[in-house]
C-alpha cells in the first residue's frame, strides 16, 4: 500500500499534442497543462503554435515545447472560408506521405522523455504513435478530424475517402474521450467523459484593462476576434455607431480610422475580452467558451465549410449569447444594428468554467493507472455518430452541412441543452386554427396545410412570448412573428416534391417522363406591402438610411429548418439590387451576389423568383415583400426539394400580385431560377410535376420543352414507393452535371455524323432522286437533332453507336465540334468526359418510358408487372453505366429484387416487381413499383429493415401522393380581429 501511494505522489511526464489548426485548440491546451504543471509534473507540448501563446500563462521550467507539426487543420482561403481541396491536400502531405517516419519519430521521443501518458488535441497520429510506444493516450476535444474532412472528401474525389478512415482508426487507439461541451459526432471514440467548459483564467479586472488602455467608462467596446483579415476587408470609421471603439486583434499592417484601436500581438485576449461589451468574430471553440463564460455578447458571422460551427452556434445561442451578422453586412460595415441587438442580450450561461482543472485530474488519474472504460459512450449515441459522419461522407459540393432533427434533439445526450426540443414541441402543437380567416380557396383537406395555418396564426402569440427572456425560442420562430403586418392579408401556396417514375436524367434530352406528386411539400406565406408601412429588421432600415432614399421596396425571407443545417434563418435584400440602371441586373451578377455569402446561399431559390419575373415578364415590383418558407420536402433525398420552393415561392408572388401565369409556364420560369440564378444544370420535369401534376395520377410529359400530354391513372392493383437510401443528392454535383454535357456532346457528334453521311451521298454524284426521300429526310433531321431522345435506338445503333467514342477530353471536342450547344453547362478542357454511355442512356429511356406508359393502360397481368419491372431495372443500370449510381441505391435495389426472388414470392402472388434510382441520381431516392396490397408494404417495411441492418441508416420511406400548385391554388387569409387584439 505504502508503494503504491508514494508511485501516486511521483512527478508524471506527459506528452501533449496539439493540433495545427488556428490558436484555439493551443489556447485551451494551456489551460490544461497549467493544472499539471501546478499538480508538479513535467507536460512536453507537441505545437506549432508561436511560444508567447504558452509562456504569456506559463512561467515553469517544467513546460517543454517542441516545435513540431503533425497535421495541419484546415487550410483557410480567409478568415472565413476553408479551402476543403487544399485542407486535404495539406494533410496527405503533411501527414499521410511521411506517416511511417513520423510514427518512428514519435515512437522514439516517446519512449526518449520516459512519457507516462500521451494527450492529443486533437492529433490523430498521435494516438497511433502512442500505441505503439506502448503508452496509454487520450483525447481532449469538441470534434474530431474524421468529422471535418468527412464532407471535403466528396469535393476532392472518393480517392481522398482513406484519409478519414485512417484519421479514425488513429483515434480508436487511445483509452477515451475528454468531451468538451459543444461537441460533434465522433464515432471513433467508444468511451467519452464530459467535463465543464475549458477556459482561460482572467488576470485583470475590466477595469484595469480599460484603465491601460486609456479607454473611458462611458465608452463602448467591441473587441473584433476573427484571426485574421476576412478577403477584401476595409475597416471604416462609420462601420462604428458613435461612442463605440474597437480594439483589433491580429491587425498586422493595417492602418486603422481613429475609432479603432490595434491590439499587440501578444496582448492576453481574455482580460480584454471580458473587459469588452461586446464580441464580433467568427464561431469557435475558444470564443464561445470565453463568451459564454464572461457572458459576453457574441455578434458572429459564420465561416464556410468548418462542420464544428452549427454545434457551438446552437449552444450559444441557447445561452442568449449569440447575434448572427451577415456577412455582406460585415464587409460593408452595417455594424451598428447588431452591436446595438448584442448589447439587449442577458447572457445567461450558469454551468462550470473549470474543464481545464477536471480535464487535468482525469488525465492525472489515468496516468497513475486508473481505467475510465467503463464510461461508454451508449451505442445509441454511437450509431447517431456514426449516422452523421456518414451522411457527410456521401455529400456532394454545393451542400451544406445538415444535421438531422433527432439529433439535435438529443438532449439526454447533449449536455449543454438543446433549444430544439421546446420549440418544435410547440410548432408542431398548436391550439388555435379559429384564429385565421381564409377569404380565397381551399386547403383542400391537406393536413399539412392545416398544420401550417395553425402555425401561422400562432405566430402573434409568439412575438408576445418572445419579450421574456425565460422563454427560449428558436430564432427563425422570432424572426417570422415579426415577419408579417398582422392587419393586412398574407397570401399562402403549396408544392409537392416529386418522385421520378421513369425518364429521369433524360429529361434535359427531350424524353418523355412520368412523375408522381408525393404527399410531402413546401408550403410559402408571402405578404406584399408599402414600404412605408413595412417594418424593416434593424440593420435592413439602417442599410436603407445609409443610401439616404427613404423608405424603397426590400425582400425579406425567413426559412424554418435552418437549425438543422449550416445556414443562415433568415434574407433581406433591398430590391433595387436587381436593378442595373433601369433594367434588371444580369443572371451572371446574380448568381455572384447569392454566391458571396454561403450561409445565405439558400435565397437564391427563392429571391430568384422575383429576379426571373422582372426580367422574362417585365414586371415591376413597387411593394416590399416578405416571405416566410416551410418546407417538409427533404433536401438531398432526389425528391425535388428546390423545384418544390421555388415553385410555392413563385406561386405565391404571381397570387400576391395579380399575375396570370398559367402552371406550364410558371414551371418553366422556375426552372430558369435554377438553371441561371442558382446555376444547378436541372431539366424541367421537376417543376413541372410540382406546378402540374395531381395526386394519385403520373404526370406524363415531353421535355420538348414541357409538353404535357396528360395525367395518367395509376392503375388500382398498382403502387409506387420512394426508399431514401441516405445519401446526399444534388444536381448541383459534378457528376450529374458532366453526364448531361457527355450528352450534349454526343448529340453534337451524330449531328456532325448526319451531316457528313448527307455530304458524302451528294459528293459521290447521287442526286436527291437517286436517294429516298424518307432516308433523306431522316438524315435531315439527324443532321439538325434538336432533342437527342428524338433519334430512335434503331438508328442509334445502325449509324451512330460505333461513330461516338466511350471518353472525350474537352479540349478536343472543342478543337473538333465547337460549341456542345447546352446554355446551362460549361466544358472544362482537361476533363475526361464519358459520352457513349450518357449519349445512349436518354435514347434508350425515352423507348423505356413510352413502352412503361403504354404497359400502364395494358390489362392487370403478372407480364404486364413483369414487363414494367424489368424497364425499371434497365433504367437503373444504365444510370449505372453513365456513372451516376451510388452503393446505398445499388443495396435497396438489389434488397428489392431479392425480395421478388424470394421463394417465398415465387410460391404466392409476385407483390414488388421492379426499381430504379431516381432524379439526378449519385445517391438519393429509389422508386419502387409492386401491387396494391398489404403484403407490398410489408415487404417495403423489410426492405427499410435490412438496409438499416447493413448500413445502420434507417431510411425514409416516400408513399402517398398530394396535388401540384397548380392544382392547389392560393389562400388568402387575414388574422382575426379579436386574436390581433390579443397580440397588440
Amino acid at each position: 500500500m505504502g508503494e503504491e501511494k508514494d508511485s501516486r505522489r511521483r512527478p508524471l511526464v506527459f506528452a501533449y499534442y496539439v493540433t495545427g489548426h488556428g490558436f484555439g485548440h493551443a489556447t485551451r491546451a494551456v489551460e490544461v497543462v497549467r493544472h499539471l504543471i501546478l499538480a508538479g509534473h513535467v507536460v512536453h507540448v507537441v505545437t506549432g503554435a508561436p511560444d508567447y501563446v504558452y509562456t504569456t500563462e506559463i512561467d515553469s521550467p517544467q513546460l517543454i515545447l517542441r516545435k513540431v507539426l503533425l497535421d495541419c487543420g484546415a487550410v483557410q482561403a480567409d478568415a472565413l472560408t476553408v479551402d476543403r481541396l487544399a485542407s486535404l491536400e495539406k494533410y496527405s502531405e503533411t501527414a499521410v506521405v511521411p506517416r511511417e517516419s513520423i510514427l518512428q519519430t514519435e515512437v522514439k521521443w516517446l519512449k526518449s522523455i520516459e512519457a507516462d501518458l500521451v494527450v492529443s488535441d486533437v492529433v490523430p497520429v498521435a494516438c497511433r504513435a502512442a500505441a505503439d510506444a506502448g503508452i496509454h493516450s487520450v483525447c481532449v476535444t469538441n470534434f474530431s478530424w474524421d468529422f471535418i474532412y468527412a464532407e471535403y472528401v466528396m469535393v476532392a474525389g472518393h480517392h481522398h475517402r482513406s484519409i478519414v478512415w485512417q484519421i479514425a482508426e488513429d483515434y480508436s487507439h487511445c483509452e477515451y474521450l475528454i468531451r468538451l461541451p459543444g461537441y460533434c459526432p465522433m464515432p471513433a471514440f467508444r468511451d467519452a467523459i464530459d467535463v465543464p467548459l475549458v477556459v482561460r483564467r482572467l488576470h485583470k479586472s475590466k477595469e484595469e484593462v480599460r484603465r491601460e488602455l486609456g479607454i473611458s467608462d462611458d465608452t463602448k467596446v467591441v473587441i473584433l476576434n476573427f484571426g485574421g483579415q476576412p478577403a477584401g476587408w476595409t475597416l471604416k470609421e462609420d462601420c462604428l455607431p458613435d461612442g463605440w471603439l474597437c480594439l483589433v486583434c491580429g491587425a498586422s499592417e493595417m492602418i486603422l480610422p481613429s475609432n479603432f484601436l490595434k491590439l499587440a500581438k501578444d496582448t492576453y485576449t481574455p482580460d480584454v475580452i471580458a473587459a469588452s461589451d461586446c464580441m464580433l468574430g467568427k464561431i469557435g471553440y475558444g470564443t464561445v467558451s470565453e463568451a459564454l463564460a464572461y457572458k459576453i455578447p457574441f455578434v458572429f458571422v459564420r465561416r464556410d465549410y468548418f462542420n464544428e460551427e452549427p454545434f457551438l452556434r446552437n449552444m450559444l445561442e441557447y445561452y442568449q449569447t449569440g447575434v448572427e451578422m451577415i456577412r455582406r453586412d460585415l464587409l460593408t460595415g452595417h455594424w451598428g444594428p447588431y452591436l446595438e441587438h448584442a448589447l439587449s442580450l442577458t447572457p445567461c450561461y450558469q454551468g462550470g468554467i473549470n474543464g481545464g482543472e477536471v480535464a487535468a485530474s482525469l488525465l492525472m488519474d489515468t496516468a497513475y493507472g486508473k481505467s475510465y472504460t467503463s464510461d461508454k459512450v451508449s451505442g445509441v449515441r454511437r450509431l447517431r455518430d456514426a449516422i452523421v459522419l456518414g451522411y457527410q461522407l456521401q455529400r456532394v459540393p454545393g451542400r451544406d452541412l445538415s444535421i438531422p432533427e433527432w439529433y439535435s434533439n438529443a438532449e439526454n445526450e447533449l449536455r449543454t441543452g438543446s433549444p430544439m426540443s421546446e420549440a418544435e414541441e410547440t410548432f408542431f402543437t398548436p391550439h388555435y386554427l379559429e384564429g385565421l380567416e381564409i377569404l380565397h380557396g381551399d386547403v383542400l383537406g391537406l393536413s399539412d396545410t392545416v398544420n401550417f395555418l395553425k402555425n401561422l396564426s400562432e405566430l402573434g402569440s409568439i412575438l408576445h412570448s418572445a419579450k421574456s427572456p425565460e422563454k427560449r425560442q428558436m430564432r427563425e420562430r422570432k424572426a417570422a412573428a415579426k415577419l408579417f403586418n398582422w392587419e393586412e392579408d398574407i397570401y399562402v401556396t403549396r408544392a409537392p416534391g416529386r418522385l421520378d417514375v421513369v425518364g429521369g436524367i433524360a429529361d434535359y434530352s427531350g424524353s418523355l417522363v412520368l412523375q408522381l406528386p408525393i404527399r410531402e411539400a413546401c408550403h410559402v406565406a408571402l405578404q406584399k406591402i408599402h414600404p412605408t408601412k413595412h417594418r424593416l429588421w434593424k440593420h435592413a432600415q439602417v442599410r436603407q438610411n445609409a443610401k439616404g432614399l427613404g423608405p424603397t421596396p426590400a425582400l425579406q425571407i425567413v426559412s424554418y429548418g435552418s437549425e438543422l443545417s449550416n445556414r443562415g434563418p433568415t434574407f433581406d435584400m433591398d430590391l433595387s439590387d436587381f436593378m442595373d440602371g433601369d433594367v434588371p441586373t444580369s443572371y451572371e451578377k446574380a448568381r455572384s451576389y447569392f454566391a458571396q455569402d454561403p450561409s445565405q446561399r439558400w435565397a437564391a431559390y427563392i429571391a430568384g423568383t422575383v429576379l426571373v419575373l422582372m426580367k422574362e415578364l417585365n414586371v415591376r415590383f413597387e411593394s416590399s415583400i416578405n416571405i416566410l418558407v416551410s418546407s417538409a420536402v427533404p433536401e438531398g433525398k432526389g425528391v425535388s426539394s428546390s423545384a418544390a420552393v421555388e415553385v410555392a415561392t413563385m406561386s405565391a408572388v404571381a397570387a400576391s400580385h395579380g399575375l396570370n401565369i398559367s402552371s406550364r409556364e410558371l414551371a418553366l420560369l422556375c426552372q430558369k431560377v435554377e438553371n441561371r440564378v442558382v446555376g444547378a444544370p436541372c431539366g424541367v420535369m421537376d417543376q413541372m410535376t410540382s406546378a402540374c401534376g395531381e395526386a394519385n395520377k403520373l404526370l406524363a410529359m415531353v421535355c420538348q420543352p414541357a409538353e404535357v400530354l396528360g395525367l395518367v391513372e395509376i392503375p388500382n392493383h398498382i403502387r409506387f414507393w420512394g426508399i431514401d437510401s441516405g445519401i446526399r443528392h444534388s444536381v448541383g454535383g459534378a457528376d450529374y452535371g458532366s453526364v448531361r454535357i457527355g450528352a450534349f456532346m454526343g448529340q453534337e457528334i451524330i449531328k456532325s455524323v448526319a451531316s457528313r453521311l448527307l455530304s458524302q451521298s451528294y459528293a459521290n454524284g447521287v442526286t436527291s432522286d437517286d436517294l429516298d426521300e424518307d432516308a433523306v429526310e431522316l438524315l435531315e433531321n439527324e443532321a439538325s437533332l434538336q432533342y437527342l431522345c428524338n433519334l430512335s435506338p434503331h438508328r442509334f445503333e445502325a449509324l451512330y453507336d460505333k461513330q461516338i467514342p466511350e471518353t472525350l477530353l474537352g479540349e478536343a471536342f472543342f478543337e473538333s465540334f465547337g460549341d456542345h450547344g447546352d446554355p446551362v453547362t460549361v466544358i472544362n478542357n482537361k476533363r475526361n468526359y464519358g459520352l457513349k454511355a450518357a449519349t445512349k442512356h436518354p435514347i434508350y429511356e425515352n423507348f423505356r418510358a413510352k413502352a412503361f406508359k403504354a404497359l400502364l393502360t395494358s390489362a392487370n397481368s403478372d407480364d404486364q408487372l413483369n414487363a414494367m419491372g424489368e424497364l425499371l431495372y434497365q433504367c437503373h443500370y444504365s444510370y449505372s453505366a453513365c456513372g451516376l449510381g451510388s452503393d446505398g441505391t445499388d443495396r435497396l435495389v438489389q434488397l428489392v429484387q431479392e425480395m421478388q426472388h424470394s421463394r417465398m414470392s415465387k410460391s404466392a402472388e409476385g407483390t414488388l416487381y421492379g426499381a430504379k434510382i431516381t432524379g439526378g441520381g449519385s445517391g438519393g431516392t429509389i422508386c419502387i413499383m409492386g401491387r396494391n396490397c398489404l403484403r407490398s408494404s410489408e415487404q417495403i417495411l423489410q426492405i427499410q429493415k435490412k438496409y438499416k441492418d447493413a448500413t445502420e441508416y434507417l431510411p425514409l420511406i416516400f408513399e402517398g401522393s398530394s396535388p401540384g400548385a397548380g392544382k392547389f391554388g392560393y389562400l388568402r387569409i387575414r388574422l382575426r380581429q379579436q386574436r390581433l387584439q390579443g397580440t397588440s
